[in-house]
C-alpha cells in the first residue's frame, strides 16, 4: 500500500496491533491478518479446501492491498485478535419502562467497549411530566435519558481506540420535540451523540399547506397538542444553521424499503444515518474505492469494477459469521436477515481522474452508471451466495419475494457509508462527497496539522507544468484554485471544491446514489460560513423533494472543532504554533566572556567554561580528558544542547533543575564538602554557583549542595533524585527534593 503521512498516522495510533506504545505489526502485516481471518469462514462454516482458503486468502488480500475495497474500522481493528468483534454499528430498542431504559444502557456500553457505535430512537419513552402509575410521579422525558446515555458513553472507551459513537432520534410528533431540537445549542452538553428528527410525510405535508400537526403521547397513543409545522421546522433549521444539529431522516422513506416489513417497523439508524436497522440488528460495512478502478486514459474499467463488488460482497457475507457480537439478540438477528452494506469512497477523485465537474449534469448521469452497476452486481454476488450457502432465513415474506427476486443470501447489499479513517487509509475522498479543499492541513487525531495536497490534483499540476511547493501553500490557505490565473481555466472547471457546489448539485448527487442504495446514503452539504438559515431551509426541503432517506448539513466554522482546515488556523492554534516556531536560538557573538571551572567527578576532572554575551549567559563548554572518550563525548553534547537553551531564551533556573541530582555509578566528594553525583550534576552545580555569584557578588560555600556541606550527616543517596540525604528530626530527609521517609 502507498500510504501518506496521515495514514501512517491513523494505522499506528488505531489500527495495528500494539503492546502499550510498541507497534507490532505492519500495514501489511494488518492485511494479512484479516484477509486470514475472514476467509477462514469459507473452510471452517462452510467446508471449502485448504487449498480453496490459500487461494481466497490471497484475493482478500490483494483486493485491500491494492486498495480498491477497505472493510469497516472494526474490522481492520479486530479481525484475527482475541476481541474479533467486527460490525461497525448496532440498534438497540429503548421501551417505556425503568427496566428497559437501563437494559440498553448496559448493552450500549458492552457494544462501546466492543468498538462499536449505537443508534436508539428514544420516541417510545412517555413525555416529560407524564404521570407514572407505579410511583405516582411524573416522567422526566427522553431529553434526560438521552443525557443518561450520553454519560454512560463517556465512561466507555471503545476498544482502547474510539470513543463511542450514537445515534439518538425522536419522531417530530413526539411531544418533547421542541426540547429535543434545541438540546444540542450547547455542545458541551450531549458529547457523544449525532442527533436527527424523524420526519414524518404527514408532518411535511402540514408544512407544505402551511398547517399544524398532531403531537402523540406514546404511551396510549393520545394527541396531547398541536404544533405549526413551520415553527418547527424553522426551529430545526435554526439549530442546524447554528452548529450543524439537528439533521434529518425520513422515516416513511426508510420504512417504504424495508426488506422485512413482518419483523417491524425501523425506527433509528447508526450513528451516520446510513444504515437504518431493526432493534438488534448490526451492519457490516466496506467501501470500494472508485478512484483506483478508473483512469484519466481507460476511464472506468468496469470488469475489475465488478470482480471488486463479488468479492467484496463474498467478505462482507463472511463477516457475518467470523463476527464475535457483544449480544446474543443481536447475532440471532444480523444471522436472521444478514444485512450487509457495500459502499463507494472515493467518487470525487474518480470524477477528477475522468475531467468531469461534480456540479454537472455528465457527473450526475456517471452516478447513474456507477451506482446502478454496483447495485445489481451485488445482488448477482448474493444470489450466488445464496445458490451455495442458502437464503437469508427471512427471505420468505420479505418484499424481495413479493417482487420475484431470485432467493438472496443478503436482506441489503448496499449503504453509502462517511468512510472517513479508511478514505485516508486509501488515500481517497470520502464516501460520494466532492473534495473538501485541493489543499489543507488536516488534524489527525490529536497530532500537529498535516498539509495535504489531493493525489489527483498534484499529479494533473506536475502533468500540466504549474506545480510548485509555493503554489500549494498558497491553495491551502483557501482550498480552492478558482480565481488563480496560474492554474489554466479547463483544470479550474474540474477541480472544483465542495463550497464552490450549489447545494442542489449536493442534494441531487445524493438522490442519484440513494435511488440505487438498498439502504441509505451519508451525505453531508457543506456550506460556507455565509449560508443563511433560508439555504438550510432550502436544502432540507429539496431533500424530500427528491426522495433522499435523510440529510445534513454543516455550515464552515459553526463548531470550534473541525478536523479538516483550510485558510488560516484559529487564532489560539496558530499563536501556539508560531511560538513553537519562534523558539530559536539567537546566533552566537564573536566575542565573548566568562571564566572555567575545574570540578572532580567520578569520572576525572571536569571543566566547565561559562561565557556571555551583552544578553546574559550565552554558552557553556565542557571538556573532560582527551576527546573521544565516552564521558567526553557525553558531557559535550550535553554542553551544546545547554548552550542552545540558552540562546533559546531558557531560564537558567530551568536548565540547573534538570541537571542537578542526576546520578551515576560513581558520585564523589568535593574538596570542602558536598557531594558529585555525575557530569551533568557538576555542570548544574557550576552553572548554579555562576548564578548566584553574578546575583549576590559573592561566591557561595564551595562545592556546598543547598547548604549541605556537613559530611557527618550525610548518610546516602536520596532514592528519588540521587541527591545526599540526612537524618532530621529522626526521619531521612533530601534537601534537594523533598522527599522523606516519614512523609
Amino acid at each position: 500500500m502507498k500510504l501518506s503521512p496521515s495514514a501512517k498516522a491513523v494505522l499506528e495510533r488505531r489500527y495495528l496491533k500494539k503492546d502499550g506504545q510498541r507497534v507490532l505489526e505492519t500495514p501489511e502485516d494488518m492485511l494479512w491478518r484479516v484477509a486470514e481471518n475472514i476467509a477462514a469462514v469459507d473452510r471452517d462454516v462452510y467446508g471449502e479446501s485448504e487449498e480453496h482458503l490459500h487461494n481466497l486468502t490471497k484475493k482478500f488480500f490483494e483486493m485491500m492491498d491494492k486498495r480498491l475495497f477497505m472493510p469497516n474500522s472494526p474490522t481492520l481493528m479486530n479481525a484475527g485478535r482475541e476481541l474479533q468483534q467486527l460490525s461497525a454499528c448496532f440498534v438497540l430498542p429503548v421501551e417505556d419502562s425503568m427496566e428497559s431504559i437501563f437494559e440498553t444502557i448496559k448493552n450500549a456500553a458492552l457494544i462501546h467497549k466492543s468498538g462499536g457505535g449505537t443508534g436508539f430512537s428514544f420516541s417510545r419513552l412517555r413525555p416529560k411530566k407524564d404521570i407514572v402509575k407505579s410511583t405516582g410521579g411524573v416522567a422526566s422525558g427522553p431529553i434526560s435519558f438521552l443525557k443518561v446515555f450520553n454519560a454512560a458513553t463517556e465512561a466507555v472507551k471503545q476498544g482502547g481506540t474510539r470513543r463511542g459513537a450514537n445515534m439518538g432520534i425522536l419522531r417530530v410528533d413526539h411531544p418533547d420535540i421542541l426540547e429535543f431540537v434545541t438540546a444540542k445549542k450547547d455542545l458541551n452538553e450531549i458529547t457523544n451523540f449525532n442527533l436527527s428528527v424523524g420526519i414524518t410525510n404527514r408532518f411535511m405535508e402540514a408544512l407544505q399547506n402551511d398547517e399544524e400537526y398532531p403531537l402523540i403521547n406514546p404511551r396510549n397513543g393520545e394527541i396531547t397538542a398541536k404544533l405549526k409545522a413551520r415553527e418547527v421546522f424553522d426551529l430545526i433549521v435554526e439549530m442546524a444553521w447554528l452548529n450543524g444539529e439537528p439533521g434529518i431522516i425520513f422515516l416513511d422513506r426508510i420504512n417504504e424499503d424495508n426488506p422485512t416489513p413482518a419483523l417491524g417497523e425501523i425506527e433509528s439508524t447508526n450513528p451516520c444515518g446510513e444504515q437504518p436497522l431493526l432493534p438488534y440488528e448490526s451492519c457490516n460495512l466496506g467501501s470500494i474505492n472508485l478512484s483506483q478502478v478508473a483512469s484519466a486514459e481507460k476511464g472506468i474499467d468496469w470488469e475489475l469494477l465488478r470482480e471488486t463488488v463479488h468479492t467484496a460482497v463474498h467478505f462482507l457475507d463472511n463477516v457475518i459469521d467470523a463476527n464475535n457480537y457483544p449480544l446474543p439478540e443481536i447475532e440471532k438477528l444480523t444471522k436472521a436477515t444478514r444485512k450487509i452494506g457495500l459502499g463507494v469512497m472515493g467518487w470525487g477523485d474518480l470524477l477528477y481522474k475522468l475531467k468531469i465537474p461534480y456540479n454537472s449534469e455528465e457527473a450526475l448521469q456517471k452516478a447513474e452508471e456507477v451506482a446502478s452497476f454496483i447495485n445489481e452486481e451485488s445482488k448477482k454476488a448474493s444470489a450466488n451466495l445464496a445458490e451455495k450457502r442458502g437464503f437469508f432465513p427471512y427471505f420468505k415474506g420479505s418484499t424481495y419475494e413479493k417482487k420475484g427476486f431470485p432467493p438472496l443470501r443478503n436482506a441489503t447489499t448496499t449503504t453509502i457509508a462517511p468512510t472517513g479513517t479508511i478514505s485516508i487509509i486509501c488515500g481517497t475522498s470520502s464516501g460520494i462527497e466532492p473534495l473538501f479543499a485541493l489543499a489543507f492541513r488536516r488534524n489527525i487525531m490529536d497530532n500537529d496539522l498535516l498539509l495535504e495536497v489531493n493525489p489527483v490534483f498534484e499529479e494533473e499540476a506536475k502533468k500540466s507544468g504549474f506545480y510548485s511547493r509555493e503554489l500549494m501553500e498558497k491553495i491551502a490557505q483557501s482550498g480552492s484554485i478558482q480565481g488563480m490565473e496560474e492554474i489554466p481555466q479547463r483544470i479550474r472547471e474540474v477541480f472544483v471544491t465542495a463550497h464552490e457546489i450549489e447545494p442542489e448539485w449536493h442534494l441531487r448527487m445524493q438522490a442519484v446514489f440513494q435511488k440505487h442504495t438498498d439502504n441509505a446514503v451519508s451525505k453531508t452539504v457543506n456550506l460556507p460560513r455565509e449560508a443563511t438559515r433560508e439555504d438550510v431551509a432550502k436544502i432540507y426541503k429539496l431533500a424530500y423533494t427528491l426522495s433522499c432517506k435523510g440529510v445534513t448539513i454543516y455550515r464552515d466554522q459553526s463548531r470550534e472543532q473541525q478536523v479538516l482546515q483550510k485558510g488560516t488556523l484559529r487564532k489560539e492554534k496558530e499563536t501556539k504554533r508560531t511560538a513553537r516556531k519562534e523558539i530559536a536560538p539567537r546566533p552566537r557573538p564573536d566575542v565573548t566572556k566568562g571564566q572555567t571551572e575545574r570540578v572532580r567527578t567520578g569520572c576525572g576532572n571536569l571543566y566547565v567554561t561559562i561565557n556571555e554575551d551583552e544578553n546574559g549567559l550565552c554558552e557553556l563548554f565542557a571538556s573532560m580528558g582527551k576527546s573521544g572518550g565516552c564521558a567526553a563525548s557525553q558531557s559535550e553534547a550535553i554542553a551544546r544542547l545547554i548552550s542552545m537553551a540558552l540562546r533559546s531564551g531558557l531560564k537558567v533556573s530551568s536548565i540547573i533543575k534538570e541537571l542537578r541530582g542526576i546520578r551515576c555509578p560513581n558520585p564523589t566528594w568535593q574538596k570542602g564538602g558536598g557531594m558529585v553525583l555525575s557530569c551533568p550534576d557538576a555542570i548544574g552545580i557550576v552553572l548554579d554557583y555562576y548564578v548566584q555569584w553574578k546575583e549576590t557578588g559573592k561566591r557561595p560555600v564551595e562545592n556546598s549542595k543547598n547548604g549541605i556541606d556537613n559530611l557527618d550527616t550525610l548518610i546516602g543517596a536520596c532514592p528519588e533524585c540521587g541527591g545526599a540525604v540526612k537524618h532530621e528530626s529522626g526521619c531521612i530527609t533530601c534537601y534537594y527534593c523533598g522527599f522523606s521517609r516519614c512523609s
